[in-house]
């Protein structure tokens, strides 16, 4: 299979894009190893799905806390920075701590697994870094301060290493959807709701699909099929790029 042989490490991958991605990742063959929170026996259920996979309840936010999963995890060949929160609200009145914690599990947790698993990728000559971004990393949404410059910072994050780890048989790249049916999207609607003054079929019909051509959610199956695209020899030079995946959102 594809991914024989290879260990990935995909944050936020108990729920949503993250576990899509690691289903995909592990039906090509890898050792896929998980991260994030959820109910104790439905992760156990999942592991059990993926072949045993480890997983990591780690807290992103904490520096000396993911310092202490990579060196538990080791060297690893693929590394889905995928972890992600939002928050939806005027900036004016945008808490404060809301927004270092976006910034912290959206963008800083990224640099720190990857400043940790590059050097065992130039050791091995092969890497595969892939980031989940958003259309937001692209264009902006009101009430999303946080959000939006944490994902075009990510978007920032990957061209860099992506020209710094080049060299080294390593990629890094974006995938950027637009509106995806998850745990994510589904629970940012009330605060919409909020912020607009807007019904909930308003809210997904007028906000999340108003811009996506397609009028469609972005599966999350898609994303994962994308996923192992960029992991295969024939996308080894594919780098530093920002795929979107939004149904045309940003064709505009």
């Amino acid at each position: 299979m594809l991914l024989s042989g290879k260990r990935a490490l995909i944050t936020g991958s108990t729920s949503g894009i993250g576990l899509a991605i690691a289903r995909a990742m592990y039906a090509e063959g890898a050792e896929v190893i998980l991260n994030g929170f959820g109910n104790a026996d439905e992760i156990a259920a999942l592991q059990e799905e993926l072949g045993g996979a480890a997983h990591f309840g780690t807290d992103l936010t904490d520096v000396a806390a993911v310092e202490a999963m990579m060196a538990e995890v080791g060297p690893i060949d693929i590394l889905v920075n995928n972890a992600g929160m939002q928050h939806v609200s005027p900036v004016e009145d945008f808490p404060v701590d809301k927004w270092n914690l976006i910034i912290a599990l959206n963008l800083s947790a990224a640099f720190h697994t990857t400043r940790l698993a590059a050097p065992g990728m130039k050791e091995k000559g092969w890497g595969r870094i892939i980031n989940t971004a958003s259309a937001h990393s692209k264009v902006a949404s009101p009430f999303k301060s946080a959000y939006n410059a944490s994902k075009h910072g990510i978007a920032g994050f990957t061209k860099t290493i992506a020209l710094e780890l080049a060299e080294f048989g390593i990629t890094a790249n974006c995938i950027s959807p637009g509106y995806v049916w998850t745990p994510l999207v589904e629970n940012q609607i009330p605060d919409t709701m909020k912020a607009r003054d807007m019904t909930r079929d308003e809210v997904i019909n007028d906000v999340l699909l108003v811009k996506q051509a397609t009028k469609k959610f972005v599966q999350p199956a898609e994303i994962g099929a994308l996923a192992v695209f960029l992991c295969r020899d024939e996308a080894q030079n594919v780098n530093g790029a920002n795929w979107s995946i939004d149904g045309g959102w940003t064709a505009e």
